[in-house]
Protein backbone atom coordinates (compact mmCIF):
# COMPACT_ATOMS: atom_id res chain seq x y z
CA UNK A 1 0.00 0.00 0.00
CA UNK A 2 2.87 2.37 1.04
CA UNK A 3 4.77 2.16 -2.77
CA UNK A 4 0.71 2.88 -4.11
CA UNK A 5 0.33 6.08 -1.97
CA UNK A 6 3.83 7.36 -2.95
CA UNK A 7 3.32 6.96 -6.45
CA UNK A 8 -0.15 8.65 -6.07
CA UNK A 9 1.44 11.37 -4.09
CA UNK A 10 3.87 11.69 -7.35
CA UNK A 11 1.50 11.79 -9.86
CA UNK A 12 -0.33 14.30 -7.86
CA UNK A 13 2.77 16.64 -7.74
CA UNK A 14 3.61 16.66 -11.34
CA UNK A 15 -0.15 16.85 -12.16
CA UNK A 16 -0.09 20.04 -9.85
CA UNK A 17 2.74 21.34 -11.28
CA UNK A 18 1.97 20.91 -14.75
CA UNK A 19 -1.06 23.21 -14.39
CA UNK A 20 0.30 25.91 -12.78
CA UNK A 21 3.47 25.81 -15.14
CA UNK A 22 0.75 26.33 -18.07
CA UNK A 23 1.33 29.79 -19.90
CA UNK A 24 -2.18 31.48 -20.36
CA UNK A 25 -2.80 32.52 -23.74
CA UNK A 26 -5.93 34.13 -25.43
CA UNK A 27 -7.94 31.84 -27.90
CA UNK A 28 -10.02 33.40 -30.92
CA UNK A 29 -9.27 36.79 -29.51
CA UNK A 30 -8.04 39.56 -32.39
CA UNK A 31 -5.96 42.81 -31.50
CA UNK A 32 -7.93 46.10 -32.30
CA UNK A 33 -6.91 49.51 -31.52
CA UNK A 34 -8.88 51.28 -28.47
CA UNK A 35 -9.08 54.93 -26.99
CA UNK A 36 -9.21 53.39 -23.67
CA UNK A 37 -6.60 53.97 -21.03
CA UNK A 38 -8.38 52.44 -17.89
CA UNK A 39 -11.15 49.83 -17.37
CA UNK A 40 -12.30 49.49 -13.95
CA UNK A 41 -14.06 46.56 -11.99
CA UNK A 42 -17.12 48.39 -10.52
CA UNK A 43 -19.06 46.17 -8.93
CA UNK A 44 -17.84 46.84 -5.69
CA UNK A 45 -17.57 50.46 -5.92
CA UNK A 46 -21.05 51.40 -3.81
CA UNK A 47 -20.83 52.53 -0.07
CA UNK A 48 -23.76 50.22 0.74
CA UNK A 49 -23.01 47.10 2.05
CA UNK A 50 -22.50 43.88 -0.46
CA UNK A 51 -24.41 40.38 1.17
CA UNK A 52 -23.84 37.14 -0.13
CA UNK A 53 -24.59 33.43 0.39
CA UNK A 54 -20.87 32.28 0.48
CA UNK A 55 -19.76 28.21 -0.58
CA UNK A 56 -15.89 27.98 -0.19
CA UNK A 57 -14.40 24.66 -1.20
CA UNK A 58 -10.52 24.09 -0.48
CA UNK A 59 -9.57 20.90 -1.32
CA UNK A 60 -11.78 18.65 0.27
CA UNK A 61 -13.15 20.98 2.97
CA UNK A 62 -16.44 22.83 2.66
CA UNK A 63 -17.22 26.09 4.15
CA UNK A 64 -20.41 27.94 3.73
CA UNK A 65 -21.51 31.00 5.47
CA UNK A 66 -22.71 34.69 4.88
CA UNK A 67 -20.29 37.08 3.19
CA UNK A 68 -20.63 40.79 4.03
CA UNK A 69 -18.61 43.83 1.78
CA UNK A 70 -18.36 46.77 3.11
CA UNK A 71 -16.41 49.86 1.26
CA UNK A 72 -14.81 51.77 3.97
CA UNK A 73 -13.18 54.53 1.83
CA UNK A 74 -11.98 54.73 -2.26
CA UNK A 75 -8.94 51.97 -1.54
CA UNK A 76 -10.43 49.73 1.04
CA UNK A 77 -12.91 47.64 1.88
CA UNK A 78 -13.64 45.21 4.92
CA UNK A 79 -15.00 41.76 4.50
CA UNK A 80 -16.32 39.78 6.95
CA UNK A 81 -17.69 35.99 6.91
CA UNK A 82 -19.72 34.54 9.26
CA UNK A 83 -21.25 30.95 9.89
CA UNK A 84 -25.20 29.95 8.64
CA UNK A 85 -25.88 30.88 12.21
CA UNK A 86 -23.83 33.86 12.78
CA UNK A 87 -20.92 33.46 14.38
CA UNK A 88 -18.49 35.42 12.97
CA UNK A 89 -15.49 33.40 10.83
CA UNK A 90 -13.17 36.08 9.77
CA UNK A 91 -13.34 39.71 9.58
CA UNK A 92 -10.28 41.78 7.47
CA UNK A 93 -9.91 45.09 6.05
CA UNK A 94 -8.07 44.99 2.29
CA UNK A 95 -7.05 47.45 -0.71
CA UNK A 96 -4.83 46.68 -3.25
CA UNK A 97 -1.72 47.31 -1.13
CA UNK A 98 -2.37 46.90 2.67
CA UNK A 99 -4.15 43.66 4.87
CA UNK A 100 -5.13 44.12 8.43
CA UNK A 101 -7.07 41.25 10.12
CA UNK A 102 -9.13 42.55 12.78
CA UNK A 103 -11.01 38.54 13.76
CA UNK A 104 -10.47 35.15 12.66
CA UNK A 105 -11.55 31.98 14.37
CA UNK A 106 -9.09 30.11 15.58
CA UNK A 107 -9.76 26.88 13.48
CA UNK A 108 -8.82 28.63 10.42
CA UNK A 109 -5.83 30.69 12.20
CA UNK A 110 -3.36 29.25 9.65
CA UNK A 111 -0.77 31.10 7.09
CA UNK A 112 -1.66 29.60 4.07
CA UNK A 113 -5.28 30.36 5.03
CA UNK A 114 -4.62 33.63 5.82
CA UNK A 115 -2.68 34.40 2.67
CA UNK A 116 -5.13 32.96 0.32
CA UNK A 117 -7.99 35.11 1.55
CA UNK A 118 -5.64 38.01 1.26
CA UNK A 119 -5.11 37.87 -2.29
CA UNK A 120 -7.82 36.34 -3.32
CA UNK A 121 -9.36 39.79 -2.69
CA UNK A 122 -7.08 41.62 -2.77
CA UNK A 123 -7.63 40.61 -6.82
CA UNK A 124 -11.73 40.54 -6.22
CA UNK A 125 -11.77 44.24 -5.14
CA UNK A 126 -9.31 45.77 -7.46
CA UNK A 127 -10.97 48.58 -9.61
CA UNK A 128 -8.30 49.93 -11.91
CA UNK A 129 -6.60 48.61 -14.27
CA UNK A 130 -4.64 50.43 -16.71
CA UNK A 131 -4.93 49.04 -20.20
CA UNK A 132 -1.91 47.91 -22.12
CA UNK A 133 -3.21 45.96 -25.27
CA UNK A 134 -6.75 45.63 -26.45
CA UNK A 135 -8.59 42.29 -28.00
CA UNK A 136 -11.91 41.33 -28.93
CA UNK A 137 -13.80 37.99 -29.44
CA UNK A 138 -17.37 37.56 -30.99
CA UNK A 139 -18.86 37.64 -27.67
CA UNK A 140 -16.42 40.34 -25.51
CA UNK A 141 -13.87 43.24 -25.64
CA UNK A 142 -10.74 42.28 -23.67
CA UNK A 143 -8.56 44.70 -21.83
CA UNK A 144 -5.15 43.12 -20.90
CA UNK A 145 -3.84 45.42 -17.74
CA UNK A 146 0.01 44.55 -16.80
CA UNK A 147 0.85 45.66 -13.10
CA UNK A 148 4.57 45.06 -12.64
CA UNK A 149 4.83 40.90 -13.13
CA UNK A 150 1.04 40.69 -12.56
CA UNK A 151 -1.56 40.68 -15.92
CA UNK A 152 -5.11 41.21 -16.27
CA UNK A 153 -7.27 39.91 -18.60
CA UNK A 154 -10.58 41.77 -18.23
CA UNK A 155 -13.59 40.59 -20.41
CA UNK A 156 -16.47 43.03 -21.05
CA UNK A 157 -19.73 41.79 -22.66
CA UNK A 158 -20.43 43.08 -26.07
CA UNK A 159 -23.78 42.26 -25.73
CA UNK A 160 -24.54 44.74 -22.18
CA UNK A 161 -21.19 46.09 -21.72
CA UNK A 162 -20.49 44.23 -18.50
CA UNK A 163 -17.69 42.72 -17.26
CA UNK A 164 -17.90 39.04 -17.10
CA UNK A 165 -14.58 37.55 -16.49
CA UNK A 166 -11.04 38.71 -15.25
CA UNK A 167 -8.39 36.10 -15.55
CA UNK A 168 -5.33 36.78 -13.25
CA UNK A 169 -1.59 35.42 -14.18
CA UNK A 170 1.06 35.89 -12.92
CA UNK A 171 4.53 35.31 -14.74
CA UNK A 172 2.38 34.11 -17.72
CA UNK A 173 0.72 31.65 -15.48
CA UNK A 174 -2.87 31.76 -14.94
CA UNK A 175 -3.60 31.59 -11.27
CA UNK A 176 -7.52 33.05 -10.64
CA UNK A 177 -10.30 33.08 -12.55
CA UNK A 178 -12.93 35.56 -11.74
CA UNK A 179 -16.31 35.28 -13.41
CA UNK A 180 -19.27 37.33 -12.81
CA UNK A 181 -23.04 37.14 -13.68
CA UNK A 182 -24.52 40.73 -12.96
CA UNK A 183 -27.86 42.85 -14.15
CA UNK A 184 -25.83 46.46 -13.23
CA UNK A 185 -22.55 47.31 -13.80
CA UNK A 186 -21.91 47.89 -9.40
CA UNK A 187 -23.56 44.79 -8.51
CA UNK A 188 -22.93 41.37 -9.14
CA UNK A 189 -25.10 39.04 -8.82
CA UNK A 190 -23.50 36.07 -8.32
CA UNK A 191 -19.65 35.06 -8.59
CA UNK A 192 -17.08 32.06 -8.93
CA UNK A 193 -13.90 32.39 -8.28
CA UNK A 194 -11.78 29.13 -9.24
CA UNK A 195 -7.66 28.72 -8.50
CA UNK A 196 -6.20 27.47 -11.74
CA UNK A 197 -2.99 25.75 -9.60
CA UNK A 198 -4.87 25.01 -6.25
CA UNK A 199 -7.77 22.75 -5.60
CA UNK A 200 -9.90 25.83 -3.73
CA UNK A 201 -13.12 27.59 -5.18
CA UNK A 202 -15.32 29.99 -3.95
CA UNK A 203 -18.78 30.80 -5.41
CA UNK A 204 -21.33 34.01 -4.30
CA UNK A 205 -24.95 34.44 -4.52
CA UNK A 206 -26.85 37.43 -3.88
CA UNK A 207 -28.90 37.68 -0.83
CA UNK A 208 -29.26 41.63 -0.78
CA UNK A 209 -28.99 44.32 -3.73
CA UNK A 210 -27.67 47.37 -4.10
CA UNK A 211 -29.52 50.53 -5.45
Amino acid sequence: MLPFLRQSFLYSLILILAVSCKTYQLTEAKPVSSSEKMVENLYFSSTEDYVYKCQMDIYKNHVSGILIIKKLNETTHRVALTSDFGNKLIDFEVSDNDFRLNYVLPDLDKKIVINFLKNDFQQLLKRKYPVSESFENKNAKIYLSKIDKKSYYLFFSKENGLLKEIVYTKNNKEKIDFTFDAKKPIFADSLNLQHKDFKINIKLFQITETE
